[in-house]
């Protein structure tokens, strides 16, 4: 490996960082390097390679941001798992779309309390400043590797006793089969972010990491305002996917 690291290093004109990001991207692709595999740690990436730190630094950087690779805060540099696809214009919850793809979903609910509205939640639920909205931040993962945290805002008068309800599992579940609240219309936003602070220290990666925020807004058959969800994804653990059909 050693070998075939420094001939990438030397490999024709243009930026070395990326012969050794094609050098990795190759040993992903061909399964030398499999998923959840860590990678050689970057003093060996260094030895092997004969690049400069730096420039063997770049080359995962520009990993992580293709989303082959993730860092595990204080561990080292690991073979990203394929992405879930998420259909924003389907009303899945997490925990079924996750399971139909064959994999394992699970959710940890991290804190439950009532809050008082802001200006901007008044806004979305047509309430006044201060008015009490249940909170819900919880922690979601897949085959165990947390990839997101998310932060549901809920109008108490839906749903008076939620806040004694067992949330780790789907809030769907629960608002449909405990409380008869369908939601038939989804209103959702997405851009890309970086995961900071606490929600860096959930994920369990460094902060600044890159991220994709989900916000969504779910709405009743009467227009009423059902939930209100910032989801906080590792930008690797999803891939976006609608079904556009055309009309003759």
């Amino acid at each position: 490996m050693t070998e075939r690291m420094q001939n990438a290093a030397d490999a024709g004109p243009g930026p070395h960082y990326l012969a050794l990001r094609d050098h990795l991207a190759g040993e992903i692709a061909q399964g030398a390097l499999a998923v959840g595999a860590r990678l050689p740690s970057e003093r060996q990436l260094q030895l092997g390679s004969g690049a400069a730190r730096g420039t063997v630094r770049e080359a995962l950087f520009q990993l992580e941001a293709e989303g082959l690779i993730y860092r595990r805060d204080r561990s080292g540099w690991y073979v990203s798992p394929p992405p879930v696809v998420y259909d924003p214009t389907r009303w899945a919850g997490f925990m079924a779309y996750v399971a139909e793809q064959g994999r394992v979903p699970t959710t940890e609910t991290l804190g439950k309390q009532s809050v008082a509205a802001s200006a901007a939640d008044a806004a979305v639920f047509g309430c006044a400043i201060g008015t009490p909205l249940f909170a819900l931040d919880r922690r979601r993962a897949i085959d165990g590797r947390p990839v997101l945290v998310e932060r549901i805002l809920v109008d108490p008068v839906i749903a008076p006793d939620l806040l004694d309800e067992g949330l780790d599992g789907s809030l769907t579940a629960v608002l449909t089969g405990r409380y008869g609240v369908r939601v038939v219309r989804n209103h959702v936003e997405m851009r890309p972010c970086a995961l900071i602070k606490d929600v860096a220290r959930a994920l369990g990666v460094a902060s600044g990491t890159p991220g994709l925020l989900v916000v969504r807004r779910s709405f009743d058959a009467g227009d009423r305002i059902i939930e209100y969800d910032h989801e906080y994804w590792r930008h690797d653990a999803i891939r976006v996917l609608v079904e556009v059909r055309t009309r003759d």
